[in-house]
């Protein structure tokens, strides 16, 4: 494995993470700021408020993604696999 392709396999690796963290993090983001927005116009200054709300948002949102996660994880170990084939 030369430089170019160690580089290009950690970059996929990067884009990779992204795919499979970026929908629950722009999911917890959502909800944190539409929580944030409630408290600020209701004046409820409760701490742990976000934190159920966030939970069940992050949990639907990985069920709904798994599949995409699954398709992802395998195209990227097939890709490591052919390399270590390849030698």
């Amino acid at each position: 494995m030369d430089a170019f392709q160690a580089m290009e396999l950690a970059k996929a690796g990067l884009l990779l993470m992204l795919t499979i963290a970026g929908p629950m993090l722009i999911g917890s983001l959502i909800v944190g700021v539409a929580v944030g927005l409630f408290q600020a116009l209701t004046q409820i200054q409760e701490m742990t408020l976000t934190f159920v709300p966030k939970i069940l948002v992050l949990g639907i949102v990985l069920l709904l993604s798994l599949p995409m996660i699954g398709r992802a994880l395998a195209g990227f170990m097939a890709r490591i696999a052919d390399i270590i084939v390849a030698g």
